[in-house]
């Protein structure tokens, strides 16, 4: 987590208008997340306690349940820390947060009687309180009864509950949304899981509108851009860059890129992680300082990633795969060499106070990955163990949510697949322009899938899937074992290296992907694996 720098210590469519967004969506599949919700010493009642609490509050305060627990999921992987607040101030399953952008603990007390400490501490009056707020900006924007009980009218209610507006808030509704999207299980202590099944959303999001700001000048052109505050760091260095500092955000992604837009935070890093897919926003230049590392920061560039120290559940694959690659460019950019003595945590910058990332951040296998072994922490045989990119410009360690705006190889790599697949997207330049958002809507309508326009993770499915269905088994090769294993990238949200040999690697992806679809589990690729695959499934 930052640390400052030493010397600075009707309704419903107006609201709709006013986000006048639409941004990126979470893209994993967060499949059975362990985490730990802390539940109170006097639950007894059969290890239902969170189940109970979410159900309770829905029924109370008229909120889908399922949409609670999403909300809970993306602030906290329903985790509520024992009542230890988070970097801004957030408290609990449903984050309740006490600072002076955001007041949802204050609101929920107001609401519903319950003492802030109880609300802190207490996971059932916590969720409640969520409820309530949730409920309170619906009643807000207009919504009856009818409405209410229609998942997709919630979306601005959800972005109000960001604590934020415009692009940042609609970028957190996206997220909640997308775990709808997706569905998770997140199992807690006692063996209890709180689960949300995967269904379609569409949710109406405003007009779309770009994210404001000066485009970075950033050595990885793939993140996206959302300017922290002024007051957060400073124009410029005293020193040259000399190392790579990793915190762990304890909070949320979207939470963390809006705490840094708080002119009061006074905190800031130059790039944050997201869990789910290693989606990479930054938030400062390179050339600027940023407030996260005390007597480091004008030396060094900080980067956030998304979770809780004392919570693995957070450091996915995917994410560390992603930040190693950030972190293997700015080194390549800055000439920082690529070993520990400047790749460190922020436990271990001078003068820090701070114990982040952890004793659950695996450095053997991140420091692999920055030095280019892919294979590094994975499971079987390394046989296919090389770069995950390849000449072709189709194959990366992970596929990225793209929007109207987007630049870089992966927008290439789109409207190079729609062109091949008789898309128009226009010339293959890595702008994501109008004649790709049309090329992309068409492919989308045209495949069964929501239309809006935005490359996720069942888009690339269906798109780096498409072709022939030969069957394919360990030990077969080839160019279509290769978009095999791309896919599986895209749909697994995990790397599945596409090297064209069908190995144990392969054949264990394989396996997993067809028991989340309900297929045969053969290890064993067949017309019915396709078919799921070609449907973005």
């Amino acid at each position: 987590m930052p640390r400052r720098a030493a010397a600075h210590t009707g309704r419903r469519a107006s609201v709709l208008a006013a986000l006048a967004v639409t941004a990126l969506t979470a893209t994993g599949t967060p499949a059975a997340a362990t985490s730990a919700a802390h539940l109170p010493a006097t639950a007894a009642d059969g290890g239902r306690t969170l189940h109970r609490a979410f159900v309770k509050a829905a029924g109370k305060y008229d909120v889908p349940r399922d949409l609670l627990a999403a909300v809970g999921y993306g602030e906290t992987h329903l985790d509520g820390h024992t009542g230890r607040p988070s970097q801004a101030n957030g408290f609990g399953v449903m984050h309740l947060a006490s600072n002076p952008a955001n007041r949802t603990l204050e609101k929920a007390a107001a609401i519903t009687g319950e003492p802030l400490s109880r609300l802190r501490r207490d996971t059932t009056a916590n969720i409640l309180g969520g409820a309530a707020v949730l409920r309170s900006y619906a009643d807000r924007l207009g919504l009856d009864g009818d409405e209410r009980d229609d998942i997709d009218a919630w979306y601005p209610a959800v972005a109000q509950y960001s604590g934020t507006t415009g692009p940042a808030a609609a970028r957190y509704a996206d997220t909640v949304y997308a775990f709808l999207t997706h569905g998770f299980a997140a199992t807690v202590p006692g063996g209890e899981q709180i689960s949300v099944t995967a269904r379609p959303v569409a949710p109406e999001k405003g007009t779309p509108s770009a994210t404001s700001g000066r485009a970075p000048i950033t050595p990885y052109p793939s993140a996206l851009w959302v300017p922290a505050d002024a007051h957060n760091f400073t124009v410029g260095r005293t020193a040259t860059i000399d190392k790579v500092i990793i915190h762990v955000t304890q909070g949320s992604y979207e939470g963390s890129i809006k705490w840094f837009q708080d002119p009061k935070a006074e905190v800031s890093a130059h790039y944050v992680v997201r869990s789910s897919d290693g989606q990479i926003t930054q938030t400062v230049r390179d050339t600027d300082t940023a407030y996260h590392a005390k007597q480091a920061n004008a030396s060094a560039l900080g980067i956030e990633h998304e979770g809780y120290i004392d919570d693995p559940s957070w450091f996915t694959d995917t994410m560390y795969r992603a930040s190693a690659a950030l972190t293997r460019a700015l080194c390549d950019k800055y000439g920082i060499p690529k070993d520990r003595a400047h790749i460190i945590g922020h436990d271990e910058a001078p003068g820090t106070d701070h114990t982040d990332p952890g004793r659950y951040w695996d450095w053997n296998r991140y420091m692999g990955f920055v030095e280019g072994d892919s294979s590094n922490g994975s499971n079987g045989s390394n046989d296919e163990s090389t770069s995950g990119s390849s000449s072709d410009g189709l194959g990366f360690p992970s596929y990225s949510l793209l929007q109207s705006g987007a630049s870089g190889a992966q927008v290439t790599a789109v409207q190079q697949l729609l062109n091949t697949q008789g898309f128009a997207a226009g010339a293959a330049d890595g702008s994501f322009g109008a004649a790709t958002l049309s090329a992309v809507k068409a492919y989308q309508t045209t495949r069964g899938l929501p239309a809006a326009g935005n490359v996720g993770p069942k888009t690339w499915t269906a798109l780096l899937s498409a072709g022939s269905t030969p069957t394919l088994r360990q030990g077969d090769s080839g160019a279509d074992v290769k978009r095999l294993q791309r896919s599986l990238t895209a749909a697994l949200g995990t790397t599945v290296d596409a090297v064209g040999t069908f190995g144990p690697v392969t054949a264990k992806a394989v396996r997993t992907y067809q028991t989340r679809q309900g297929l045969a589990v053969t290890g064993i690729v067949s017309s019915n694996t396709w078919a799921a695959l070609h449907a973005g499934h």
